[in-house]
C-alpha cells in the first residue's frame, strides 16, 4: 500500500529536452514545488523533480552550457533532492572521458544522484534496442556503465513506456480508450494490448508491460546490475502524446487522476515540463489548472506526489524489506528488516522506508522496529477509506530551497 493517507502515488519524472534556459527551469521549479507568486500564480506547493545533462547544443539548458549561477542552482537542487535523475550525458556526449568529466564534478560538489533515464539518441544511453544506446557496452568509446553505477546510479529508465493508468496493481486496459477520439484511443489500446501478448509470450523487450510493474531488477551487458523502471504515458494519443508541459493538461485529467485513485497504483509520468511556448511564462493556463487539479489530489490526501527517486526507493522497499508480527509486553510487535539482493545496490536507506504503513487492531498498543531499532516518532492512523486503522513510519517533504 502508499503511505496513509493516499490511495496512489505518483512522480512526475521530466526530462528537460529543449528547456530554454536556467530562468524557465527555476520557474517551473518554484511553481510546482512551493506556494510562492510565481509568473503563473501562486505556486501549487507540490514535491516535484527534474533531471539535469551536461554535454548539449548551446540552444539548450545544460550543465555545461548555463553560467556559474545555472550551475549553482542546478547543485543546490541535487542536493535537496529536487534535482534527483541524470538524463544521460547529453547528445554531444559520444565518449568514456565525457562521462567521467560530469561524474567528477558531481562528485567534486557533493552532489548524488542515483536515478539515470536514457535521452533521445545519445550515445551513452543503456538501452540496445529502443534508445539505441552504448553506455553499458564494454569496448565502446562510449562505455560508462562501471563509472556511472560506481558513483551511486541504481535505477534506470530505457526506454519502456506504458499507456497503462496505474502500476503495482493488475493492469487495467480499460482507461485507455476514449470515446471522444475512438479511432485514435482504440489504436493506442490496441497497440498496447499487442505488447501485453508479447510479454506473455516472452517478448524481452515488452517484458516489463506484463506484470504492469513500475520496477524490475535487471543486467546491463557489462554484467552490473541495476533496477530498471516503467514510465508511463496515459494520454489516448499514445505514449508520445501530449508529452510536453504546453500539453500536460490533455494528460493531467479529472478521469486519469480518479482512475489513478480507483486503481490505488502508481505513475511515474513520462512528459518534458520544458518544451512550453513561452519562456517566462512557462506553463500555459490549461497546464496551470492540471497541476492545481493534481494539488488538490494531493492536499486532500488521494495522490501522494512526491519525486521520481523517492517513489522508486519505496517501491523498492515495498519488494525487499521482510516483516513480521509478534505480540510481547507492549502489544503488537512489527518487525522491518531487509533483504539485500546481488542485483540491489545496497542496503536499504532510511528514506527509503519512509511511508510505509501497516494495518493493524490496535494502533495505540503497536510498536515498530525497522533493522532492531525502534521507530520513535510512529504515527498512529484513524481507519482509511477500507475502514482500518493503522500505522506509518513518517513520510517527511523534501524542503525546496528558496533563494
Amino acid at each position: 500500500m502508499v503511505p496513509y493517507p493516499y490511495r496512489a502515488m505518483l512522480a512526475i519524472c521530466s526530462d528537460l529536452d529543449e528547456t530554454p534556459d536556467r530562468h524557465a527551469y527555476w520557474e517551473i521549479m518554484r511553481f510546482l514545488n512551493t506556494t510562492e507568486q510565481t509568473a503563473m500564480g501562486p505556486g501549487v506547493g507540490l514535491e516535484v523533480g527534474n533531471t539535469i545533462y551536461f554535454d548539449m547544443p548551446p540552444d539548450q539548458f545544460a550543465y555545461w552550457n548555463t553560467d556559474d549561477a545555472g550551475r549553482e542552482m542546478v547543485r543546490t537542487l541535487i542536493r535537496s533532492g529536487h534535482v534527483d535523475c541524470l538524463h544521460s550525458y547529453g547528445d554531444l556526449a559520444t565518449t568514456r572521458g565525457h562521462a567521467g568529466r560530469a561524474l567528477d564534478e558531481l562528485a567534486r560538489h557533493d552532489c548524488k544522484l542515483q536515478v539515470w533515464v536514457d535521452h533521445g539518441t545519445a550515445a551513452t544511453n543503456l538501452d540496445p534496442d529502443i534508445m539505441h544506446g552504448h553506455g553499458d557496452e564494454v569496448g565502446h568509446e562510449a562505455y560508462h556503465a562501471d563509472l556511472t553505477t560506481d558513483y551511486g546510479v541504481q535505477y534506470v529508465w530505457r526506454g519502456r513506456v506504458t499507456s497503462v493508468i496505474g502500476q503495482d496493481v493488475r493492469p487495467r486496459l480499460r482507461g485507455i480508450f476514449d470515446g471522444t477520439h475512438p479511432v485514435a484511443s482504440g489504436r493506442t489500446l490496441l497497440k498496447e494490448a499487442a505488447k501485453h501478448r508479447l510479454a506473455q509470450a516472452g517478448n524481452t523487450k515488452y517484458a516489463m508491460h506484463g506484470p504492469n510493474e513500475t520496477l524490475r531488477r535487471t543486467t546491463l551487458r557489462d554484467g552490473r546490475g541495476v533496477y530498471e523502471f516503467m514510465r508511463c504515458n496515459p494520454h489516448w494519443g499514445g505514449v508520445s502524446s501530449c508529452d510536453q508541459g504546453r500539453h500536460i493538461g490533455k494528460v493531467l485529467t479529472h478521469n486519469m487522476l480518479d482512475h489513478l485513485v480507483e486503481l490505488e497504483g502508481t505513475c511515474v509520468l513520462y512528459t518534458h515540463l520544458g518544451k512550453i511556448d513561452n519562456p517566462r511564462v512557462p506553463f500555459n493556463e490549461e497546464a496551470v489548472r492540471a497541476f492545481r487539479r493534481l494539488a488538490d489530489a494531493f492536499h486532500r490526501g488521494r495522490i501522494l506526489v512526491t519525486t521520481t527517486r523517492r517513489l522508486l526507493g519505496y517501491r523498492r522497499a515495498l519488494r525487499e524489506i521482510e516483516r513480521g508480527g509478534a505480540l510481547d509486553d507492549r502489544g503488537l510487535h512489527i518487525e522491518v528488516t531487509a533483504k539485500v539482493g546481488e542485483a540491489s545496490g545496497g542496503t536499504l536507506s532510511a528514506a527509503d522506508v519512509a511511508g510505509l504503513t501497516f494495518y493493524v487492531p490496535d494502533p495505540a498498543n503497536t510498536h515498530v522496529t525497522v533493522a532492531g531499532k525502534t521507530v520513535g516518532d510512529l504515527k498512529r492512523n484513524p481507519p482509511d477509506h477500507t475502514g482500518r486503522p493503522s500505522v506509518s513510519l513518517p513520510w517527511p517533504s523534501l524542503e525546496f530551497p528558496i533563494r
